[in-house]
């Protein structure tokens, strides 16, 4: 037997040879993005995604927040500003050692750790104050907190965001969300940073399993 085919045979028997992380086209209406998903260090936040991807319930949402030096967010409004259904919210990966760096892909979440959906945001600047830190909070401060909260106790945070879950990294495309990124914005309802002119992903797609 060939000596290469036979040492990638015995390296995938030993599991140092990993599949190719999935990759994801997302079409708008100003132009394509494609992104590579980390599904090593985020397979939670990466099914989650994909899950959306699959069932297209990310076509016809928008970008309904766009900050022009930070980031630009989407999946989870229509162009009215409709909110779209989620499903459970998942685990926080925030944890995972990815930083929101320029080009990087996260997960929008309320204050909760564990309170992202299916909304997604792409970094346009490093955003360090977004990332996980040793001075993160953790679940159990979360826990303690809102118990006291319940007792009717209120006292200062001392520790930090528990930080936002990247699970993947722009490759083609960031002059499109550059693009998206200095559009005019206004309000829109209560929603602040909205596109006046709708931003609209017009079809998700798998294209690298």
């Amino acid at each position: 037997m060939n000596r290469i085919v036979l040492l990638l045979l015995l390296l995938l028997g030993a599991g140092l040879v990993q599949a190719e992380n999935p990759e994801v086209l997302i079409k708008t209406t100003m132009g394509d993005i494609v992104l590579e998903l980390d599904q090593t260090r985020a397979p939670v936040t990466v099914g989650n995604f994909l899950s959306y991807v699959e069932d297209g319930s990310y076509v016809n949402t928008v970008f309904h927040r766009v900050i022009p030096g930070f980031m630009i967010q989407g999946g989870g409004h229509l162009a009215d500003m409709t909110e779209v259904s989620e499903r459970a919210e998942i685990r926080n990966e925030a944890d995972n050692g990815l930083r929101n760096l320029t080009g990087t892909i996260a997960m929008a979440r309320m204050d909760i750790i564990d309170s992202a959906g299916r909304q997604f945001f792409i970094n346009v600047n490093d955003n360090a104050f977004l990332d996980h830190s040793p001075q993160s909070c953790s679940r159990e401060d979360e826990a303690a907190e809102q118990a006291a909260l319940e007792r009717g106790l209120r006292k200062p945070r001392t520790c930090k965001s528990f930080g936002y879950a990247v699970f993947g990294r722009v490759i083609r495309g960031m002059d499109v969300v550059h693009k998206i990124e200095v559009v005019e914005t206004g309000v829109n309802g209560s929603h602040m940073d909205v596109p006046v002119e709708p931003v609209t992903i017009t079809a998700v797609e798998l294209i690298k399993p």
